[in-house]
């Protein structure tokens, strides 16, 4: 009896760890996420008229109406920061932004962007007028120096 037993558990167990398998499309079977991407691109001789672009794809498609994207630009220095402003829907996957930047120096524009459940914030260094040793410096050192708090949420 107590041999019958011991066979029987055996075959039950591995009946139970035979059931247990992986199933090949298993991965399929969750959330596939598909990233957003941005391509900014800046006037060649920034002077605010000519506007900022950034196209937006996702999935190597155009995203012709995104959830939102914002514009954020600071100096390097920390004596201007223009908070987040939302960017205009061009078309065709093309958001603008115009922003009048008097003051020679670097200073970074951060494009915070969501379509689909992805959400992304690339950040590109760009210089107005001329560089001071010390723009020349930071923007070698590839460090942006953010100046303010930039904990806002969407």
């Amino acid at each position: 009896m107590k041999t019958t037993f011991k066979y029987l558990s055996i075959l039950f167990l591995c009946t139970l760890l035979g059931a247990c398998a992986l199933k090949e499309d298993a991965a399929e079977l969750y959330h596939q996420e598909s990233p957003l991407h941005a391509d900014i691109t800046m006037p060649d001789a920034f002077s605010g008229s000519d506007p900022i672009k950034v196209e937006l794809t996702q999935d190597k498609k155009i995203v012709t109406d995104a959830d939102f994207v914002h514009v954020e630009i600071w100096k390097n220095d920390g004596t201007f920061h223009a908070g987040m402003e939302e960017a205009e829907n061009a078309g065709d996957g093309v958001y603008t932004f115009h922003k009048e930047l008097k003051e020679d120096g670097l200073y970074y524009i951060k494009v915070h962007a969501g379509n689909n459940g992805s959400t992304i914030m690339p950040t590109k260094p760009f210089a107005v007028g001329e560089l001071s040793k010390a723009d020349v410096e930071a923007l070698n050192d590839q460090a942006p120096a953010e100046s303010g708090d930039h904990s806002q949420h969407h």
